[in-house]
């Protein structure tokens, strides 16, 4: 069973992100300069190498040239609300403006996304602060699945306590995500790892909850190379212990692979407060959320809750615009940028709050 280290990722350099575009929204002759690979799939799974009309012999009198082609079209998803919260459709490009770092940019792609092809995490946290609502989290996850994703999505499951492990790789198929959910068990706390082998870096108490791990690995190592909409959907009561990195990191992952991320707080608040602790999960699942254009849904305990919050979920991810634009800063350092979607009608926007300037030369 592959297996994500929390751990194996702490090298001197990692890998940046592009900047995010839509490609969807391009113009059919420039599509071709765009294309990338993906992550391959398991055998279950339907995506296969595009197919190649005829054998081309290689030139060997002269190197092969070569197209390359400067991206920088910025694209960000997102969703139009009421002050009700319901979802607004039928918006155009003439109902929004768009801002980087407080100046007006000029929209040059607009679309209503909701039948974009869609990838999709779950992660799962099995610690055991979570006994008490694991099952209802694998079922209701499981109806979820089967509901939203059609058979041009995809999706994989994490499962996270002391280590994140990837339980189920990218695939199609429902049912074997609904088994690898299935597998999930609570983590007992106990673990004897030993130094030098390899395995787990020992944290600072047998139990733990990798969270800020789980979210970086998903998007850094899952997501980071995925083209379209790409999401997240976190099953947790919010808390983490015995993750190295911190919730900036976590945030700035998931901004770089341009994942929505959103947070179902599972927290049987009540086995807190029994045992005289205290729960602070929700305040850093919120920068979580707000930064890359989800949200947070407290469902606590409740399993009418829970089948309620994928519900608003799936809405959501159906209802989705899309907005691009060439930026007028030029200088693709690598810098954090601001993102400001206005509404000329005063609607709520939902999306994420920035994005790294990184340029990237794709080549064909």
């Amino acid at each position: 069973m592959p297996k994500l280290s929390a751990y194996r990722r702490f090298l001197p350099t990692l890998v940046s992100a592009s900047i995010l575009f839509f490609l969807a929204a391009l113009p059919a002759a420039v599509l071709p300069a765009l294309a990338q690979n993906s992550n391959p799939s398991d055998p279950g799974d339907v995506r296969k190498p595009a197919q190649q009309s005829g054998t081309q012999q290689p030139d060997t009198q002269k190197p092969e040239e070569t197209l390359k082609v400067n991206v920088n079209v910025v694209g960000v998803f997102f969703n139009v609300k009421d002050k009700h919260g319901t979802l607004i459709p039928n918006q155009t490009k003439d109902d929004f403006e768009i801002f980087e770092d407080g100046k007006a940019q000029t929209i040059k792609y607009f679309t209503a996304e909701s039948n974009l092809p869609l990838t999709l995490g779950i992660l799962i946290d099995s610690s055991g602060s979570q006994l008490r609502v694991l099952d209802m989290e694998k079922e209701v996850g499981g109806a979820f699945l089967r509901q939203v994703l059609t058979d041009k999505d995809e999706a994989y499951v994490i499962d996270f306590n002391i280590d994140a492990e990837l339980i189920q790789d990218f695939t199609r198929d429902v049912h074997r995500l609904q088994t690898a959910l299935n597998k999930v068990k609570i983590n007992s706390g106990i673990t004897n790892p030993v130094l030098g082998s390899g395995g787990p870096v020992p944290t600072a108490h047998a139990a733990g909850t990798v969270l800020y791990d789980a979210v970086y690995l998903s998007a850094h190592d899952m997501l980071a190379k995925e083209v379209g909409r790409k999401a997240m959907i976190l099953l947790t009561d919010g808390e983490d212990e015995g993750s190295q990195l911190k919730i900036k990191d976590a945030i700035e992952s998931a901004q770089k692979a341009d994942a929505i991320v959103y947070v179902l707080l599972c927290a049987d608040r009540g086995g807190y407060y029994s045992m005289g602790m205290s729960y602070s999960g929700e305040g850093e699942m919120r920068k979580l959320t707000e930064a890359t254009g989800g949200r947070v849904i407290n469902v606590g305990n409740k399993f009418d809750k829970l089948r309620e919050a994928f519900d608003q979920i799936a809405a959501e991810l159906r209802s989705q615009y899309s907005i691009g634009y060439t930026s007028t800063n030029t200088v693709f350092d690598g810098g954090y940028r601001k993102l400001e979607i206005k509404s000329k009608q005063n609607y709520k926007i939902q999306s994420r709050a920035g994005y790294y300037a990184t340029a990237r030369d794709q080549q064909q």
